[in-house]
Parts: structure tokens; sequence; C-alpha cells
């Protein structure tokens, strides 16, 4: 369960002046919090949340037990407002649908509280009709922009909220902590997946994240030991386990951390090498392949990954991958 506590560990500067703006009643009505993939915003985000909802805050802490506080963690408060890409982008119907929300009193109270994942992905209809939403703000509404491309946003829409940068923790951070009571090999691996340990420790203790790994292992001896065999066998071993986009694009993600340990062996790194229980699987397959055959296997995941964003057939992407990586 996201908390200040256990955000404080990943983003101390960040949790620090948001309780002190809690404590001072001084919240901004629009933040946009900005930064990589797993530092956290969403976590912090929903603590804010849950914190300007709560109806037992002590010293800037909501007390979990109120039913504003659980509503929040089970994901279904009325007045806190989501709103995610439609496919590719953020439409205005979108944007729209979350003012006439917003017209309407709060189910609960009279304070709303709206977060925007992925905010540069707003068309520009979607992010004018939105500037005209931040440019009136009511008293009691939070307004929360999540974007890994700050940039991205438009600059009014920028000058209108209080950016709050996350910084990645190091990797070496993130796997101390998992060594704890995590297995090296997965704590290992999830670390170099995400800078929040919070998602690396959620990805640790699923079962699955294990099999998905001894799943791409497999994947690399057969491409090395079996190749006329890869293609048979895709759909029914590997895509019938990877079924979600999101779990072949974490498929994909160990496929490149495997070739980048390959990569790593050529070079004579083997000390970052991440699959280091595989390393003499890696050295077999490093002395069959090239450093130049390594570097285009990488670019072809690359590729791959850029595909699948990009809506192409997920059973298509991993045939041609697989064409490619056989290659090698």
């Amino acid at each position: 369960m996201a908390s200040w506590v256990e955000s404080s560990k990943t983003q101390p500067r960040v949790v620090k002046l948001l309780k002190n703006s809690i404590r001072k009643q001084r919240l901004a009505h629009a933040y946009i919090f900005e930064g990589a993939h797993g530092t956290g915003k969403m976590a912090i985000a929903t603590v804010l949340a849950k914190t300007f909802l709560c109806r037992n805050m002590e010293d800037g802490n909501p007390c979990e037990s109120c039913p504003n506080c659980k509503r929040i963690s089970s994901g279904n408060h009325p007045d806190v407002h989501i709103i995610t890409p439609d496919g590719q982008t953020i439409k205005i119907d979108q944007i729209r649908g979350l003012q006439k929300e917003f017209a309407y009193s709060g189910m609960e109270s009279s304070k709303k509280v709206y977060i925007v994942e992925h905010a540069d992905k707003m068309t520009v209809q979607a992010a004018n009709s939105l500037l005209k939403f931040l440019e009136e703000p009511g008293a009691d509404t939070i307004a929360i922009l999540l974007t890994e491309q700050v940039h991205s946003l438009l600059e009014t829409i920028r000058s209108r909220a209080q950016t709050l940068s996350f910084t990645p923790l190091p990797p070496q951070g993130i796997l101390q902590k998992l060594l704890e009571d995590i297995p090296k090999p997965i704590a290992l691996l999830a670390s170099s997946l995400t800078s929040d340990y919070a998602e690396a420790l959620e990805i640790c203790r699923e079962e699955w994240f294990a099999q998905a790994r001894a799943k791409v292992i497999q994947l690399t001896e057969d491409l090395r030991l079996r190749p006329d065999y890869c293609l048979v066998v895709l759909q029914d071993q590997y895509l019938s386990f990877f079924k979600e986009k999101d779990q072949l694009r974490l498929a994909l993600n160990l496929l490149l951390i495997w070739y980048r340990d390959l990569l790593s062996i050529h070079l004579s790194n083997s000390e970052n090498v991440v699959f280091f229980d595989q390393l003499q699987a890696l050295e077999q397959q490093a002395l069959h392949t090239s450093q130049k055959k390594t570097g285009e296997a990488l670019q072809a995941i690359l590729t791959a990954q850029a595909r699948l964003r990009s809506n192409v057939s997920p059973l298509m992407v991993m045939e041609q991958l697989v064409l490619r990586l056989r290659e090698g």
C-alpha cells in the first residue's frame, strides 16, 4: 500500500515538499509529476489524493481507516477520477467527460481530485480543453498530471501547475533493499526493470515473474540450440504465456536485458551481467555469435518494442523478431 513513509524512501524531496504544503494548507490546485517510468509518480499521486480527502488526517498523514481512504486504496472512490490514454492518445472527449463530472457536486464531499496519466499523450484539442479547466480551478479541486515527457506538455499548461521532478533510484539502491528478502536472480532482474522500489518489490512477489524469466531463458536456449524449432513453439509456449500486451512488453524487456548481458560478455564485462546465474549459457552463446550480430539483435528487440507500441499484431511482431534473432 502506498504511503508517505514508503514513498519518502525513494522520493524524499517530493514527499517533503508536499507534506509541508499539506501542513500549511497551501496545496496547489494543479501539479505536474514528471520523471522516468517507475519512479513512483502514481503512488504519490494516490497518497496525495488520499490525504486531501481523508476525514481524519493527522499531521499530513491519511488515517487509512476512514471510508475515503479505504475507497481510494481499492480504486473506486467516486471523487477521484483517473484519465488514461484511449489507445495511443488522450482524446478531447475524455477531458470533456471529466469536466462534466466536475460540474456535479462531489459524491462524498465538496473535494475532488483528477489524475491524468501520460499527460504528454493528450491531443492538441484535449490539451487545450484541459487548459481551460486549469484556468478556472475549483477551491476544492486538485489536478495531478503524470508524465515522462514534461516538455511535450503545452507551455501554458506547465505555467499553470507546480512541477515536481521525480528522480530515479539507482538500480544498486533498489537491489540492496530487495535482497533483504528476495533471491538475488529475481531481485537483480527486477531492479533492472524499474526505478521504483515499491514496483520492483511487487514484481518480485509475483510468481508469474519468475515463470516469465524462465520462459525467456528457454527462448534464448531454443534460439541457440534449436533455431528451426522456435517458430513452431512460439505461439503455443510463449504467446500463450505472455497473453496480454503488458506481459509481452515485459518479455521483450527481459530479452533486451539478456542480449545486453551477451554484449557485456563480448566486452569482457561479465561483472555487469544481470542473468548472472546463466553466465555459462551466455558465454556459450557469445562463442557462436559476433559482437556485431549481438548489436543487431538488440536493435531488432528495440524495433519490436516500437512496433508493439504501434499496435502491430503481437504474433507478427514476435515471429519477425524470432526470425531476426535466429540469424544471429
